[in-house]
């Protein structure tokens, strides 16, 4: 049996370019990608944290250092500049693979910086 489960997320990314007029999805920073282990052309869950979207797209590889999260197509209509967005990838994992999985976080600053990384995420409380 396989699991379907969360691989990556960049956590809090800032929204810098909406491109309508643009062949491709979602340009991510390449340092952003390598970070997190996201591939170009792989499909992501985009969550918009400011007017409450989610929607489904993929990677196109950005400027490498540039700090640019681009909507471009439809995608554009989702998020005004600056919003706040969680990017996720998730993936289907064996039983086995699961033993040791543990899906990589990356937390952004309002300048698309990286906050911290993290394999786990805190348990909610009441």
């Amino acid at each position: 049996m396989q699991s379907t489960m969360l691989k990556a997320k960049l956590h809090q990314a800032r929204v810098t370019h909406a491109v309508l007029n643009y062949e491709g999805s979602c340009a991510i920073d390449g340092q952003l990608l390598d970070l997190a282990g996201m591939r170009e052309f792989e499909q992501i869950q985009i969550y918009n944290i400011d007017n409450g979207k989610r929607f489904t797209t993929y990677i196109i590889r950005g400027e490498d250092g540039s700090g640019i999260i681009s909507l471009n197509g439809a995608a554009a209509h989702q998020a005004d500049l600056g919003d706040r967005i969680i990017i996720c990838t998730y993936g289907a994992f064996s039983e086995e693979e699961l033993a040791s999985f543990r899906p990589k976080m990356v937390y952004l600053n309002a300048d698309n910086s990286v906050s911290h990384t993290s394999f786990d995420i805190p348990v909610q409380v009441a």
